[in-house]
């Protein structure tokens, strides 16, 4: 059996400076650009969900021969809606934008037969980045 000394027994504190030191630098250097990736993604995510929606509204308008007045009746049938053959979204719910906001819908449109689009990150008109507007036309 071989005995240890005490300098032995773990790590000293300069090692684990160093450690935490190496350790820093990675989230600096990585950090930003993963950041970076999700503001992005969920601008891609805002596009994909206004397709979605846009289909959805092109199927309502199949059924009823016009397009909603507002986004809840592609879930739940408006009054008098006789040739309504919904909910025309899968979960049952209008999804909100990848920020937690609503999307903004309006019809008759000012770009076409409707307009669907979600301000972006910061919910305000206009804006660069996340904040930029994501829209139908």
């Amino acid at each position: 059996m071989t005995s240890r000394s005490k300098s032995e027994d773990g790590f000293t504190l300069i090692e684990l400076l160093v450690v935490l030191v190496i350790l820093g630098l990675l989230a600096g250097l990585v950090g930003p650009k993963v950041l970076g990736y999700l503001g992005s993604s969920r601008t891609k995510t805002a596009k994909l969900q206004i397709e979605q929606l846009s289909a959805a509204l092109d199927l309502y308008k199949l059924d009823m021969g016009a397009y909603p007045e507002e986004l809840a009746a592609l879930v739940a049938a408006p009054t008098g809606a006789g040739q309504w053959h919904g909910p025309y979204l899968a979960k049952g719910t209008v999804p909100n934008d990848p920020w937690g906001h609503a999307y903004h819908y309006r019809q008759p449109g000012q770009h076409g037969d409707y307009d669907l689009w979600s301000y972006g990150s910061d919910n305000q008109e206009g804006g660069e980045g996340e904040a930029q507007d994501v829209t139908s036309w």
